[in-house]
């Protein structure tokens, strides 16, 4: 099953369309306004079906669930691929939302469950680090497959189609896992019982002090990093332009041919460290010793991190930036297995799916709430003439991080006196 759980994650990120999916949209002739739209109609309607798709998962069988998520993937795949009006671009983001909001948190409840059925619990942040980091260097293997399909063929529609490919075989791979994975399963759906499963997961998330303080933890780490990472991309994409100017003769290339040139080297190197980051992610706690410390030891980075964040954005030292955005993501990678290690310590077998899409929606809506807060700053600094555009995401991110280090600290503190 470990090869399989593999193989779900490396066939899964075989997104070619992904590195350029901004650039994608505006060669359809979107604006970023009508961009920015699509964006938000997708997390709306992730948000809308997240936690009932948790629990269908977790009373109907995660199996089914998976496989109707890549259903809804291979059917946005094509529309988008044929797709030339603004309304038929919708349809395709509702199915691909559909799909998002369907595998968001099913296939890391199967994995637990396996690890329950083979007495590994305590193999939690090694086993999904692994299989993360696989998911990374598919990532990181898409990055350049996609880029050699948009140069030689100097079109974006061809990276949609290509995606349906191993989108196929990854149902195939879905279809050959154990019934035991799908939990404890009721085939019969009666909405007093759906309605009964949501009320007692909401208690439990909610009411057990741990997994609250475990969800707010969540939506800070990953809120904060979301944020920051959007409004890094510009850094990025200026640096990358620059080198495609100083080390190719770059007059016969098309538009799209150059963004291939900026976009792959930059994204191989981000998918590639994730994935080393995840594999070892439980070296991180085995140093530590425990999940909990290792926890305190990334929230500390994470300061520093968006220390140095405020300041190379406040004087504009663009290389500086570069170099802790990677290194951000990096730590990202190093925290999710250990986040989702204690969650899954913390939490209920039975309502192992639907509690994380709790923590997946929580993170969605953060965001959705702190980026346009984010955009409002950005733009107050760039008309002002305040120092580097970037730097509130910075100082954000460092007051975000400072205040969850303090009050983790307090309350292990707290927990040692008594």
């Amino acid at each position: 099953m470990f090869f399989r759980f593999c193989l779900y994650g490396f066939l899964k990120n075989q997104r070619y369309f992904e590195p350029f999916l901004i650039l994608i949209f505006l060669d359809k002739g979107l604006s970023f306004f009508f961009v920015g739209l699509l964006v938000a109609f997708r997390e709306a309607v992730v948000n809308l079906f997240e936690i009932p798709s948790g629990a269908i998962a977790d009373v109907w069988g995660r199996r089914r669930s998976m496989v109707l998520s890549y259903s809804a993937y291979i059917t946005s795949f094509l529309i988008f691929g044929l797709a030339n009006g603004v309304a038929v671009l919708f349809i395709a983001m509702f199915f691909f939302a559909i799909g998002d909001a369907f595998r968001s948190g099913t296939h890391k409840a199967m994995i637990f469950t396996w690890l329950r059925l083979q007495g590994r619990e305590k193999e939690r942040t090694k086993v999904y680090g692994y299989t993360r980091s696989w998911s990374k260097f598919g990532s990181a293997l898409s990055v350049i497959l996609s880029a050699l399909f948009v140069y030689a063929y100097d079109s974006y529609n061809y990276v949609f189609y290509c995606s349906i490919v191993p989108y196929v075989l990854g149902i195939i791979n879905l279809l050959g896992y154990p019934a035991q994975l799908d939990g404890t399963v009721d085939r019969e759906i009666s909405f007093s019982q759906m309605k009964r499963h949501l009320k007692e997961s909401f208690k439990e998330a909610f009411g057990n002090i741990h997994l609250r303080r475990l969800l707010a933890e969540s939506v800070g780490f990953q809120g904060a990093y979301h944020v920051a990472k959007d409004y890094l991309q510009p850094v990025l994409k200026g640096a990358a332009l620059i080198a495609v100017g100083y080390w190719f003769a770059s007059d016969h290339m098309s538009d799209i041919q150059k963004s291939t040139l900026l976009v792959g080297p930059v994204y191989l190197l981000l998918y590639l460290l994730a994935g080393f980051a995840s594999r070892n992610a439980h070296r991180v706690v085995t140093l530590f010793g425990h999940a909990e410390k290792a926890a305190y030891f990334l929230w500390a980075s994470a300061v520093l991190l968006f220390f140095a964040m405020f300041g190379a954005s406040f004087f504009q030292l663009e290389f500086v930036l570069i170099v802790v955005f990677v290194l951000l993501d990096a730590l990202q990678n190093l925290w999710r297995p250990v986040q989702l290690g204690r969650l899954d310590t913390h939490g209920n077998e039975e309502q192992g799916a639907l509690l994380l899409s709790i923590e997946s929606q929580m993170k969605r809506v953060s965001t959705m709430v702190m980026a346009p807060l984010m955009g409002l700053a950005v733009d107050v600094t760039v008309t002002h003439h305040i120092g580097g555009p970037f730097w509130p995401v910075g100082l954000f991110g460092l007051l975000v991080t400072v205040l969850f280090l303090w009050t983790g600290l307090v309350a292990a503190k707290k927990r040692l006196v008594s």
